[in-house]
């Protein structure tokens, strides 16, 4: 394998793993007011940190993020018809972006 296509071959898997790391914009009232401060919300895995989340955002949406924030809500008891079951566990990146940066989470990656 020649370096140009091992170099390929990382470069690939990077980018699948930067894929993971955002699953979903976060789309509600609470969410669309941080547009006013330059935030975007965004679902990401539990194991994901910060540093690996801002160079996701980055790479993948061409932006320049200033700061991450992260919270994890914690699983609930819920019951439903009688039987109980319980919640996952969700984790939540808000990203600051640099000013005059913007990303329009309507269409996607």
């Amino acid at each position: 394998m020649t370096k140009a296509a091992a170099k390929k071959k990382t470069d690939t898997k990077l980018t699948e793993t930067l894929y993971q790391m955002i699953k979903y914009p976060v789309i509600t009232e609470k969410a669309t007011m941080g547009s006013q401060y330059n935030q975007v919300t965004f679902r990401v895995p539990l194991e994901a940190d910060k540093a690996i989340i801002k160079a996701a955002v980055q790479v993948l949406f061409k932006v320049k993020v200033v700061k991450v924030n992260t919270s994890v809500q914690k699983g609930k008891l819920k019951v439903f018809k009688g039987r109980a079951a319980l919640r996952s566990d969700t984790k939540k990146a808000i990203v600051t972006l640099a000013e005059g940066q913007s990303i329009d989470v309507t269409t996607g990656v």
